[in-house]
């Protein structure tokens, strides 16, 4: 690394320490990389992918590191190439509602800078506090508003990318359509840094929501929070938010952080409804009156605290989590909502079957449930029932015509999974466009694809 330490002096590590931090992400995955660098720029960036091509030495990008499916896990001698420093929010064009930024600006920092302005950027992860735009990109990443407002692909208008061969390319447009030749930005977003790396991004933003009603309801049964997420979708209601939680993930969430949550219910819906002020506040009574009819206690937060100790208790649960259980197996399936009731009767006969606990919660307005499968790495026996329960979650998620992920992407954790959902043919489709952005594989090897 030598000589890379000689291109961009300053920006390239090769401390034992420093490679050891980068060489993990939020997942039970990790690897070695055999450099970490930090450009500050897009012509540092093509430095740094020029070497690589030229050395046929791999190149891992990397955000902030809170994926879930081990995207940033470098192969052994990997580079890693942290983004983290251009963190620069470039322009925000209030008249045409367009906001450029580099890719590793945090998300929930661009959407204060927004509402500062009266304006909204919707997708919100849960990570959102510490998440890098850059990598929501990558991952095309969701969150609790995806329901009525969808995912990073449907606001990325155009991005600036450095290709495998450290060249910069512009795609898409600055404008709210563009038609022209194929659509290579939405085929680079979600492809988990795999075919080029994202170095300017822009975005599409909407109005500030003129009011929120954030309602908190409590279920004594699990089936009928289910159901109440088909009633208000089949009465035509798609409310901001309609987030679920088991009873074990609103004990573990009050064990963790105390925020007033019920912890005898058996579940809850978190649900949000936003908009001009007269149309809030008849859905949100309609919302009310549907999970009433269905046993459920309704509450309203009356003020701007209410809402974001509620919301602070959704965002705490993946850590909370850990006070039931010392590691865990963390799946993002789908399925149609009108299929999370039995979804969720399915979880709980795989749990008996390989007698391992299995923590559901997660976005049930769109169909999106966090499989949460508890267990001790450490205890070999136990580790591989909750292994072998992965897939029969992915077997029950596909005969109900659902995916096997809705936002935490593939990685190297899912990778030997892809072959369920996946045909052959699209299989092979796919590794060929790889191989046209990328034909020495030096791009994120082992991501998506299981290796050969």
């Amino acid at each position: 690394m030598k000589d890379l330490k000689k291109i961009l002096p300053g920006r390239v590590s090769t401390e034992a320490e420093e490679l050891f931090c980068y060489g993990f992400d939020a997942s039970s995955h990790a690897g070695l990389p055999c450099a970490v660098v930090r450009p500050v720029n897009t012509g540092e960036v093509s430095k740094v992918i020029d070497f690589a091509y030229m050395h046929d030495t791999s190149v891992v990008p990397r955000g902030a590191g809170t994926g879930m499916t081990s995207g940033a896990v470098p192969l052994e001698g990997s580079i890693v190439l942290s983004l983290e420093g251009m963190n620069n929010i470039l322009e925000i064009d209030e008249k045409n509602l367009v906001v450029v930024v580099e890719p590793g600006v945090i998300n929930s920092r661009l959407q204060e800078a927004l509402e500062q302005k009266g304006l909204f950027y919707p997708p919100d992860p849960t990570s959102m506090d510490f998440c890098t735009l850059g990598g929501n990109v990558a991952e095309n990443a969701g969150g609790p508003r995806a329901l009525k407002y969808g995912v990073t692909r449907d606001y990325v208008l155009g991005l600036e990318v450095v290709l495998p061969n450290g060249k910069v390319l512009t795609t898409g447009v600055k404008t709210h359509k563009g038609v022209v030749g194929y659509d290579l930005t939405r085929l680079i977003v979600g492809s988990e840094g795999t075919l080029a790396v994202v170095t300017k991004i822009f975005l599409k933003v909407l109005p500030l929501p003129e009011e929120t009603v954030t309602l908190l309801c409590t279920f004594p049964q699990l089936n009928d929070a289910a159901e109440a997420v088909s009633k208000i979708t089949y009465a035509r209601i798609i409310p901001r938010t309609l987030e679920f939680m088991d009873r074990e993930t609103i004990q573990a969430v009050e064990e963790y952080k105390s925020t007033g949550l019920p912890k005898d219910a058996e579940a809850l819906l978190l649900i949000e409804e936003d908009g001009p002020a007269c149309s809030v506040s008849e859905n949100a009574e309609k919302i009310a009156s549907i999970c009433a009819s269905l046993g459920a206690k309704v509450s309203i937060a009356d003020d701007i605290f209410a809402k974001r100790r509620l919301w602070e208790a959704r965002r705490a649960v993946s850590p909370a989590l850990y006070r039931i259980s010392p590691s865990k197996i963390n799946e993002d399936i789908v399925v149609p909502r009108s299929k999370i009731p039995e979804m969720l009767r399915q979880l709980k006969d795989i749990s008996k079957k390989y007698n391992v606990k299995i923590v559901n919660f997660g976005h049930a307005g769109d169909g999106n449930i966090h499989v949460n499968i508890m267990t001790d790495r450490n205890k070999e026996d136990e580790y591989r029932r909750a292994e072998d329960a992965v897939k029969d979650v992915f077997e029950a998620t596909l005969k109900l015509g659902g995916t096997i992920s809705g936002e935490h992407g593939i990685g190297l954790a899912k990778a030997r999974y892809v072959g369920m959902e996946l045909s052959p043919e699209n299989i092979e489709l796919m590794k060929g466009i790889k191989k046209v952005f990328d034909p020495k594989g030096i791009m994120n090897p082992g991501k998506m694809f299981p290796i050969d």
